[in-house]
């Protein structure tokens, strides 16, 4: 038998999901309740008896994305790897939860400004963590010379920049696997740091 908790919870992640694909269609700022409660055949008072504001909605979208890359990435790690390999296993890992919710995906990257301050400081440094991760296996792989980039800084960024592009262009049904990709893009971009 399936209990009202249950019931509410299910609902609420019904709702959570209706609200990343309207925020990613047309963007955090012109997505009302009002478009929500359409889109959920609903009253948009009832609305409020699953969730508080839209940006609870939010908040939970960019903050769930961030949790599942930090877990990929924790999983992905493995320091008796070579900084080549670990940077390679950690590029596949970001690829995978992109790839494996993409509208949440365009949804972390693109709309997570309108975060009010106090969770926009935490997302921020969050990210500048998550980051960082990046960039200390590039500096060991410079310190091993496996790696000749010449800023950490640059090369994590030029990393990001391609790699948070994929749910833009990405198809489930298209020829290669996110592992496949991941792959690929770990292979173009590391071999043009090696010598």
């Amino acid at each position: 038998m399936i209990t009202a908790k249950a019931k509410k919870g299910e609902r609420k992640r019904e709702i959570a999901a209706k609200a990343t694909e309207l925020f990613r269609t047309k963007g955090y700022a012109a997505t009302s309740m009002r478009d929500l409660a359409k889109a959920m055949e609903i009253e948009a008072a009832s609305l409020y008896s699953h969730i508080k504001s839209k940006e609870e909605l939010l908040h939970g979208i960019c903050f769930r994305m961030a949790d599942t890359f930090f877990a990929a990435q924790k999983e992905a790690a493995s320091p008796e790897l070579s900084a080549t390999e670990q940077l390679e296993n950690a590029i596949v890992a970001h690829v995978k939860v992109i790839t494996d919710d993409v509208a949440a995906s365009a949804v972390f990257f693109n709309e997570w400004r309108h975060l009010s301050a106090d969770p926009l400081a935490e997302f921020k440094k969050l990210r500048d963590e998550y980051e960082a991760i990046f960039r200390a296996i590039l500096a060991a792989g410079m310190q091993e010379s496996e790696f000749r980039t010449q800023s950490v800084n640059f090369t994590t960024l030029t990393l990001f920049s391609a790699m948070n592009v994929i749910y833009t262009w990405y198809q489930p049904e298209g020829s290669k696997t996110p592992e496949e990709i991941g792959r690929e893009i770990s292979r173009l971009l590391i071999y043009g740091l090696k010598d």
